[in-house]
């Protein structure tokens, strides 16, 4: 890094929008743990990570509320997914210059630590770890709002297919393909409410809920990734 590190990080708070009242907060979360000095836990920026993720987690849903006030919960999942993966916050990092700013060993660094999609992303929600500290939720959503924001044009077009992605984790475990079944319909015509059930030999059922049948087929689909752990509710990188 040419800059001094204290001018370094001060172009970093410029550039997330945030002014740190303790910059001590925006080190240690740019402190990787291959430069801790000791093994005391708050000495990297694990616990800041910790932190950024959760509230990143609510931000995203907030914003996601906010700018999709009628979808129903299972696009809003699946949008959800796609803002907070470590994919999108290591691409958000990269956009704030932080891999040559972030504090590690020399081993780490020579193995390409600075470039690593996983590192990136964790100091990524570190950072937003550390304006949570600093100041609050409300400066931290400012962060999440001014970053994750412009996504949203990406993730209207590109959201996964649940149905799609549950096909092809069934035959890469060699299992039958998935199969959905209707099994409520409640509500008046106008505005019904499905439940659909899915079903994969040898792997526990789930069910969904939607205003239409691929709604809560898609539903469905979606609970099974997140409790075999194929999508996450939140993004731990």
């Amino acid at each position: 890094m040419s800059k001094p590190r204290k001018t370094a990080f001060k172009d970093l708070a410029a550039r997330i929008g945030h002014d740190f009242s303790n910059p001590a907060l925006l080190k240690l979360a740019l402190t990787h743990s291959s430069a801790r000095a000791s093994t005391r836990p708050d000495e990297d920026n694990e616990r800041l990570e910790f932190l950024g993720d959760r509230v990143l987690g609510l931000a995203v849903a907030e914003l996601l509320t906010d700018a999709f006030p009628k979808a129903p919960e299972g696009e809003l999942a699946l949008w959800f997914n796609q803002l907070v993966r470590a994919e999108t916050c290591a691409e958000i990092a990269q956009s704030w210059d932080l891999g040559d700013l972030i504090l590690m060993s020399g081993g780490e660094a020579g193995s390409g630590g600075r470039r690593k999609k996983t590192i990136l992303a964790n100091t990524c929600e570190a950072v937003l770890g550390a304006v949570f500290a600093d100041s609050g939720y409300e400066a931290a959503k400012r962060v999440v709002r001014a970053f994750w924001e412009p996504q949203l044009g990406v993730i209207d077009l590109a959201a996964p297919d649940a149905k799609s992605v549950l096909q092809e984790w069934a035959q890469g475990r060699r299992l039958p393909l998935p199969r959905y079944l209707e099994v409520a319909r409640e509500g008046p015509d106008h505005a019904p409410r499905f439940t659909a059930e899915v079903q994969i030999e040898g792997v526990a059922p789930e069910r969904g809920q939607g205003a239409n049948k691929r709604e809560a087929e898609q539903a469905a689909a979606l609970a099974v990734l997140l409790r075999e752990g194929v999508w996450q509710a939140t993004q731990d990188g």
